[in-house]
């Protein structure tokens, strides 16, 4: 066994900084939302559905950029698209009307879409195959640091300076970022198309990786209920106050964040990643039903909510590794597809829970959870037998 090169730190914590500046770019709006809609003169369900439309155009920017960057190269549509999030995050700030910041935030979102499932394709060519999970471990771990750190920081921040005062500040976050990018990815072979490469998105995507994209939706959507309504449910079954969900909501994105590192870890040390993704599937959603259905007391529905998510993000590395170990030339066109199949999950989980709450309460999240638990247990079982053959 030939010694692992050094993992290439620079460019990981640059891409680290840019998925937080990207997710800061649409989360840590949530302290603000009562405030947009007092100075923008809207219903406070309007300014909410934000995240609904950005999220849309997060999952169409995030596959049209992989396509592209295989053929105008990686590292421009890395710069320039966190170039372009500090732009339309600084226009958020001075728009005048709901319609402009709807507007703004929408091509925000698309900025986001455009680095997120690129700068994974860059990450994923600079390391070996053996030393992915670790790698795209830590990026993934910007995005959860948003809900530890951004949100938080934002609350705190804008109460000084308001929430536009807020936006300008997630631009400056965004410039850094791009700055960042800018020092650490290299304009070699590495991140430009080839001379002459036919277009990926005209070829035919292997049947694994198809399979394996429509599984994350599944996957998604079982994170996505607890991580969108957590804290509804806090509210709702403990009659807390907001300030007093604000340590429990940290705990449960630190499983996220101690989950993505220890599942990094997990990828690379066992080497079958679809089975690691199997199970641990199987096991957040058998969490997602004890958290849901058994609720003796806060400090044990914290605790079940710690490691349903623990759990869940155990496994993502091992999902994101073995996507990733597909030939160069379509690498971005597939992780790029990823965030758009991820962002059909988020939306799913939004409208499954919408549901299921206006319904028969909390107690069918729990089922549902499950539910989704097993049939992405399914596919991925499906996907590692397929690979296998």
């Amino acid at each position: 066994m030939t010694a692992s090169r050094a993992l290439p730190w620079a460019l990981i914590g640059a891409a680290c900084l840019g998925s937080f500046a990207a997710t800061s770019s649409g989360t840590t709006r949530a302290p603000f939302l009562i405030d947009m809609s007092r100075d923008l003169a809207v219903d406070v369900s309007l300014v909410a559905n934000i995240v609904s439309l950005t999220s849309i155009t997060w999952g169409v920017a995030s596959a049209l950029g992989g396509y592209l960057s295989e053929l105008l190269g990686r590292r421009l549509l890395l710069v320039g698209g966190l170039f372009a999030l500090s732009a339309m995050m600084v226009a958020q700030g001075f728009a005048g009307s709901f319609l402009w910041v709807a507007v703004f935030a929408a091509l925000a979102g698309a900025c986001s879409g455009t680095y997120s499932g690129v700068v994974f394709a860059e990450v994923s060519a600079r390391v070996e195959d053996g030393q992915r999970g670790r790698a795209l471990g830590w990026v993934m771990s910007g995005q959860s640091l948003t809900l530890v750190i951004g949100v938080p920081l934002a609350a705190w921040v804008g109460s000084a300076i308001g929430w536009r005062g807020w936006m300008h500040c997630t631009a400056a976050l965004a410039f850094v970022a791009c700055l960042s990018l800018l020092a650490t990815v290299s304009g070699g072979a590495g991140t430009v198309a080839a001379a002459g490469r036919r277009p990926a998105v005209m070829r035919k995507l292997p049947g694994r990786v198809v399979a394996l994209l429509f599984t994350g939706i599944a996957e998604r959507t079982c994170y996505g209920l607890a991580a969108i309504y957590f804290a509804t449910f806090l509210l709702t079954v403990y009659h807390l106050t907001l300030a007093e969900i604000a340590i429990p909501l940290g705990l449960f994105a630190l499983g996220n964040i101690a989950g993505t590192i220890l599942g990094g870890q997990l990828a690379d040390r066992l080497h079958d990643r679809l089975l690691t993704f199997a199970v641990t599937l199987a096991l957040s959603g058998g969490a997602s039903l004890v958290l849901f259905l058994w609720h003796p007391g806060l400090a044990v529905s914290v605790a079940l909510g710690f490691l349903y998510v623990l759990l869940n993000a155990l496994g993502r590395p091992s999902y994101m590794a073995s996507l990733a170990a597909v030939p160069a030339e379509i690498r971005g066109t597939v992780l790029g597809l990823n965030g758009a199949f991820a962002s059909l999950g988020w939306i799913a989980a939004a409208a499954l829970g919408g549901v299921a709450f206006s319904t028969v309460g909390f107690e069918g999240f729990g089922p549902l959870g499950a539910a989704l638990g097993v049939i992405g247990t399914l596919g991925a079982l499906a996907c590692r037998q397929h690979a296998r053959r």
